[in-house]
């Protein structure tokens, strides 16, 4: 990589955006050189998608200028960035979930024939001339809704490349990824940067950053603070930019005190596929119960038939030695239990909606005067979940839409603390969330333990699980291979078990 200017294929200089009196981007300037990866980082709300924003043209910037290949370009939204070299491929898929790969992968640009009809054999042929470049195995003719995020997300990457860009953006591309899928990602995307593809890549993963990117830029609070060659810096550099002091280790201690078994299941069986197979195992009160497992192994399902929105074919669960049987959600939550999804979408946040509404929606009973809701209740409800979460928020009444997605799980979080559950049920609750803020989530996660609320958490990331939990169940094919204490346990050890039916 040389610094020569021909090798800068996107430069951004300049750049800023306002929003009332907020200045969220505070005259930016950063190049991106042809057939590099580049790593941006910074914390929820640090200006990283408001920047990528302006690039693509959904929001029009105050100040600055964007050059590609030279010529200065302002693109009028998404769409016309992308025919005209730049792709990304955002964090929250926005798919079409009835309609199977090839749709979604031709969606708004349909080949058609001589006769003016959808020419369906070639977007068959060169979807699989495309899949099978980037070393997929895709079932096209499969609904994008009975497919896992993963696989969802690897399709996402597959037509972002399928357009040609010269420039793609990469939002936490392995926010739910295995790790022998994120091996296949770092493959393509090497092959991409020989190809002189530029890429951008966010993250909060920081071994990744080190794996495969070329350079790394930093922002905070709207200013970039650092841009260096990944191996001229280290982690604690790239922390210290980031929030603007050193954490002096990656997790908080576990110091809870796990009381009596709490929660049973036993014999847990689902009706439906993918199947669950004869699941039990116990969780004591104020215990932090890990699981864990490879894509497709039954964490979500198993957290999902307990809440009550999975239906059982057998199996019982016993909370306080009182027999559970959910018939839904609501029902749940009346019992005192909690669910944070895998998907932010899927975790009821009303995106037209403000603080307020989001935070207070699920336990409304709680800000009534009288038989009328009392919005002055709500609001330092709403107020004091953005003081414990640490929301970066102007206040109460602004747009969750205007938050980042690390600031929009806070206020999911705040949403359920707000009912004081007893069981707290969280699958992948650090997904996108920056590494300030996830010692802040491990810490609330582990105070809520010390105070006793029983809590099972599922995460794809080995060192987290293994960081934030006392005991941890591993998960393989439907099946629960074996529960091990954390602290005598190790990754071979998890790995040995979660392929153990496979």
């Amino acid at each position: 990589m040389t610094d020569s200017t021909s090798d800068i294929v996107l430069s951004i200089k300049g750049m800023s955006k306002t929003f009332g009196r907020n200045r969220v981007l505070d005259h930016i300037s950063l190049d991106v050189r042809r057939g590099s990866v580049m790593g941006l980082m910074g914390e929820n709300g640090a200006g990283k998608s408001t920047m990528m924003k302006c690039l693509f043209g959904t929001y029009q910037k105050d100040e600055g200028s964007i050059m590609l290949d030279g010529k200065e370009i302002s693109f009028s939204g998404p769409k016309d960035a992308l025919e005209n070299g730049i792709a990304m491929v955002h964090q929250e898929l926005n798919q079409c979930l009835e309609r199977n790969v090839v749709d979604n992968l031709f969606l708004g640009r349909y080949p058609v024939n001589a006769m003016g009809i959808v020419d369906e054999g070639r977007m068959r042929k060169e979807a699989n001339e495309l899949f099978r470049r980037l070393g997929m195995t895709v079932n096209l003719s499969q609904p994008m809704r009975t497919m896992s995020v993963s696989q969802r997300q690897m399709c996402e990457i597959a037509k972002a490349i399928s357009y040609n860009a010269k420039v793609i953006v990469l939002d936490e591309p392995t926010s739910s990824l295995m790790a022998q899928e994120v091996d296949k990602l770092f493959q393509m995307m090497r092959m991409l940067r020989e190809q002189g593809i530029a890429l951008i890549y966010i993250s909060h993963k920081m071994d990744e950053i080190f794996e495969i990117c070329d350079e790394v830029s930093v922002l905070r609070d709207g200013n970039l603070v650092m841009t260096k060659r990944t191996d001229e810096t280290n982690m604690n550099e790239l922390i210290s930019a980031m929030v603007g002091r050193s954490l002096a280790q990656r997790f908080p201690p576990v110091d809870n005190e796990p009381g009596e078994p709490i929660l049973k299941i036993q014999h847990l069986s689902t009706k439906f596929e993918p199947h669950l197979q004869d699941i039990s195992f116990d969780v004591r009160r104020g215990e932090i119960f890990g699981l864990y497992g490879l894509v497709g192994a039954g964490r979500t399902e198993l957290l999902e038939t307990i809440f009550g929105i999975r239906t059982r074919a057998a199996g019982r669960v016993y909370f306080r030695d009182r027999l559970m049987n959910f018939s839904s959600a609501r029902d749940a939550m009346d019992h005192g239990f909690a669910l944070i999804t895998e998907e932010r979408k899927a975790n009821g946040l009303f995106l037209k909606g403000d603080l307020t509404f989001n935070t207070t929606i699920a336990n409304l009973d709680q800000y009534k005067s009288g038989v009328a809701l009392s919005q002055d209740k709500m609001v330092r409800a709403t107020n004091r979940e953005i003081k414990r979460m640490r929301t970066k928020a102007m206040g109460p009444d602004d747009l969750i839409s205007s938050l980042s997605g690390g600031n929009q799980q806070k206020v999911i979080f705040g949403k359920w603390l707000e009912r004081f559950p007893q069981v707290f049920l969280m699958d992948e609750p650090t997904r996108g969330i920056d590494v300030g803020a996830k010692y802040e989530i491990y810490e609330l996660i582990i105070d809520m333990a010390k105070q006793g609320t029983t809590i099972i958490v599922v995460s794809s990331e080995m060192p987290e699980i293994l960081g934030i939990t006392n005991r941890i169940g591993v998960m393989s094919n439907g099946h629960l291979s074996g529960i091990v204490e954390t602290k005598a346990t190790n990754q071979e050890e998890l790995l040995r078990l979660s392929a153990m039916h496979l």
